[in-house]
């Protein structure tokens, strides 16, 4: 018996049917596709970040567009952040690879610790740009100060801040300033995080409310609250009850993404889940791996980001569904030489752009060669695969075969 369930989020620019996967287009772009693209892929909804977008261009380049939606060209739902995820990630870090900082990353050991130009570059990190920021982050009660990892100039965000700076982005779907501990982290200290989050929470709710009133605009936003505490149960427990009574349109599970284990995991959401409101959409933030995906959905999760299969496409590994009777593999290499005369499709069950017309050679051979293509192809390809796998859970959640889809994709 799963949680898994079937909703729908209505916002100003369109609905989202649930469970959804939401890609990260970090610089108010997913990368390499257009709007149209992403719209024939099918995506419902995806993720900007407010933290990049306010350090360039700036919130008043995209104010001057009328917001996020006119700057950019797209007319469906958004969703941002409130910046703290990446101001308290960026945080541990002494050189900061311009391309890891965007979100999670896929191998912390490699980026979290003090690292040089030269060994990214021997770890082939792409892009190589490094820089030298020190002492990020500075956090106090009233809010966050931290260093632009772009110039070095300071800067400074509250939960009020954060709040308007959504307000003027005039995302669909925003989240309310939270403070994201580092992990591992010690109880204390996540008890900490966490109560200020709460604290927070009802400086952005009353900023949000503020704002509504002043303006009287027609145009409303929707406001997630976020659930902290690590992995400790007694602290989740006591966030979701927390948070779950404020006068939040939807919960969102922080603190998830920056390294906990998949138990971890699996325990955050049965921890927390239960004394979430149940008539509210939840958003659990920055998890997104094949396997979790799963895990979440049985859980209850309704919408979920990730960079990950975007990330992955740039890397040229694309998603594939595991064979029966062979050991279980959701990535295929496109890099590797076994490939360079392989004329088949991507997957001969996928009916995207790229499988539909080129093999495995010519999208080997474009990586091969660092041509622009492969990485808009092999995105196509993520995104469609991610996208299709939602359609078949949500298919399964209606027919009440989520249990037989999940033994499917995860054999014991």
């Amino acid at each position: 018996m799963t949680q898994a369930r079937l909703g729908r989020i209505v916002t100003p620019h369109g609905s989202i049917d649930t469970p959804a996967f939401v890609p990260v287009g970090t610089q108010a772009t997913v990368k390499s596709l257009t709007p149209d693209e992403l719209n024939t892929l099918g995506i419902q909804l995806f993720f900007v970040n407010t933290y990049h977008i306010y350090l360039r261009p700036g919130v008043n380049t995209i104010k001057a567009a009328g917001g996020l939606h006119g700057f950019m060209g797209w007319d469906k739902p958004l969703i941002t952040d409130s910046g703290g995820f990446q101001i308290f990630s960026l945080g541990a870090k002494k050189y900061i690879n311009i391309a890891i900082s965007e979100s999670a990353v896929l191998d912390r050991q490699r980026f979290t610790r003090k690292q040089s130009k030269k060994e990214g570059i021997a770890d082939d990190v792409f892009p190589d740009d490094y820089r030298p920021v020190g002492t990020l982050v500075t956090v106090d009660e009233d809010g966050v100060t931290f260093t632009s990892h772009w110039d070095g100039t300071k800067h400074r965000f509250t939960p009020e801040i954060s709040t308007q700076l959504q307000y003027d982005l005039k995302a669909d779907l925003t989240i309310a300033f939270d403070e994201c501990a580092p992990f591992p982290t010690t109880y204390d200290y996540a008890q900490k995080a966490m109560d200020r989050t709460h604290r927070w929470a009802d400086r952005c709710l009353r900023t949000s409310h503020k704002l509504k009133s002043k303006y009287r605009s027609k145009y409303q936003q929707a406001l997630y609250g976020v659930v902290q505490g690590s992995v400790y149960r007694d602290l989740r427990i006591k966030s979701a009850e927390t948070i779950g009574n404020m006068d939040f349109d939807g919960i969102a599970i922080g603190g998830v993404a920056v390294g906990e284990s998949k138990t971890d995991v699996k325990n955050v959401l049965e921890w927390t889940i239960p004394h979430l409101p149940a008539q509210l959409p939840r958003h659990l933030l920055g998890v997104g791996k094949i396997d979790d995906i799963f895990t979440l959905v049985a859980a209850g999760i309704d919408t979920f980001d990730c960079v990950q299969p975007t990330r992955l496409a740039r890397m040229g590994h694309l998603l594939v569904t595991p064979v029966a009777g062979e050991p279980v593999k959701y990535v295929l290499d496109i890099t590797k030489g076994i490939y360079a005369r392989d004329m088949r499709p991507i997957s001969d069950s996928c009916s995207c752009y790229t499988c539909g017309t080129f093999s495995r050679s010519y999208i080997h051979h474009l990586f091969r060669v660092r041509e622009l293509l492969a990485y808009r192809l092999a995105t196509i390809h993520n995104l469609h695969f991610m996208q299709s796998l939602m359609d078949e859970i949500r298919g399964a959640i209606r027919n009440q075969s989520f249990s037989r889809l999940l033994s499917k994709w995860i054999p014991d």
